[in-house]
């Protein structure tokens, strides 16, 4: 098989990335993005390697029966959506799969009961969160996404995930640029000003943050684009402006300077009020964040007397949701101020029983065990890396009775449960959350147990 070749493939299932995956007679497996399973194709082989090639559809031959008409004209172009083209039962199976696969290959782990996908129930407008990369054109500054694998952009005046006001904060600023002659920053020169355009939307009380990532201090006459912003969208609480000078790919700078309103904006989780500044992490799903919580609260089942160790808790959300329901609550987080943010969370809600600690997760885990602290019951929500392979150690050392993993990565949560078994815990069960339906992503909320 050479490049260009064109061959006949059918689809049989699908890689974590959301490409399909065919063999062709001699065994060898090709991958072809926004392919369905069940597709008979003609496939034009890009790439060959020793065991498998990549291919892009030339000619579907017969649809899967799971094939739906797209509705977004940047679908297949920018890096997000991945499973606009089948039906939303065919991408939870694909998901639950994902999940099977990942704890039986990667992590070695046979009969672990695995739940069905927790639904979505809306499956547009449902993120709280942008992040707009922008670009200078013969036409002004153009707002999009980054292509898959890459830092080209791809221009998308209104994505089904984002509520529409983003799309008036997106026209507004591109109005403003051009007319004041502002450009872009580019990454190739270092030069140009705005590099990132980054809302947050708090559904619950619909307040909205709108955040210029600059490479300098600020935009000249500002106070116009603050004014038009406050003119189109009532709803606007707060407008900081990021500075971020590094020649880097880190989106937003340690910096912020609040231009109008307030510092932060205030949702509701569980019941709860959280603060939101523009470095807050907060799920971009509010909705199924809300689900993810309680099941993560069921799987921890607090009787009221028990010690619970949230370890990377963030602003605390996880935690502060169950701190009720358990003695002590004790916080970990390595970035200062998530700490700040989770504690003025605890004051703001009356929560008097937690403690926050800024350290990383390994080396907090180890204080508080040479301090005698014994946890009953450890949250972890690490990042998409995982654990490392130390906190697992101490976190066995420490012996809670129960683990409850929050994890974003289906392949690196399989290899840890394989050390959790190694150190005498069983995974319970595994409940995959749909938070970012259309995309390829899938998260879990896992019990582990001391054996």
């Amino acid at each position: 098989m050479n490049k260009n070749d064109i061959i006949s493939l059918t689809i049989t299932s699908m890689t974590a990335q959301g490409s399909g995956v065919g063999k062709t007679a001699d065994g060898m497996a090709v991958f072809v993005p926004f392919s369905a399973i069940g597709d008979i194709l003609e496939v034009r082989i890009l790439k060959v390697k020793k065991t498998y090639a990549y291919g892009k559809i030339e000619k579907i031959i017969t649809p899967s029966k799971s094939r739906i008409e797209t509705d977004c004209p940047a679908f297949g172009k920018c890096g997000g959506c991945v499973y606009r083209h089948i039906s939303y039962n065919s991408e939870k199976e694909i998901k639950r799969q994902r999940v099977v696969d990942a704890v039986e290959r990667v992590g070695g782990l046979k009969g672990v009961k695995i739940n069905e996908v927790v639904a979505n129930e809306r499956l547009y407008r449902y993120r709280n969160k942008a992040q707009l990369p922008c670009r200078n054109t013969e036409n002004g500054v153009e707002f999009g996404f980054y292509a898959s694998h890459s830092h080209r952009i791809i221009p998308c005046g209104d994505c089904l995930l984002q509520p529409e006001s983003f799309n008036t904060v997106m026209n507004i600023t591109k109005n403003f640029m051009d007319k004041t002659a502002q450009t872009a920053y580019d990454e190739r020169t270092g030069k140009g000003k705005l590099r990132h355009l980054y809302i947050r939307y708090a559904e619950m009380t619909g307040e909205l943050m709108v955040c210029f990532v600059v490479n300098g201090n600020g935009l000249k006459r500002e106070d116009e684009l603050i004014n038009e912003l406050k003119k189109n969208l009532p709803e606007l609480k707060s407008v900081i402006f990021n500075s971020n000078k590094e020649k880097t790919n880190v989106i937003t700078g340690l910096k912020n300077r609040t231009a109008y309103g307030s510092d932060y904006i205030t949702d509701i989780l569980c019941g709860k009020k959280f603060k939101l500044s523009p470095l807050s992490f907060y799920q971009v799903n509010r909705a199924q964040a809300e689900k993810l919580y309680t099941i993560a609260k069921n799987c921890a089942d607090l009787k009221g007397g028990e010690v619970l160790l949230d370890l990377y808790c963030g602003t605390g959300t996880i935690g502060l949701t169950m701190a009720e329901s358990c003695r002590e609550l004790i916080g970990v987080e390595i970035i200062e101020d998530a700490v700040k943010d989770a504690e003025g969370n605890a004051k703001i809600n009356g929560i008097n029983n937690a403690r926050f600690i800024c350290s990383d997760a390994d080396s907090a885990a180890k204080k508080l065990k040479n301090e005698g602290v014994m946890p009953d019951v450890i949250i972890v929500d690490p990042p998409r890396k995982g654990l490392e392979s130390g906190v697992i150690d101490t976190i066995a050392e420490m012996s809670p009775e129960k683990v409850v993993y929050i994890s974003c990565a289906p392949e690196t949560l399989a290899r840890d449960l394989k050390l959790f078994n190694e150190k005498n815990y069983s995974v319970k069960e595994i409940t995959p959350v749909d938070l970012f339906s259309r995309t390829a992503h899938v998260e879990n909320v896992c019990l582990i147990t001391k054996v």
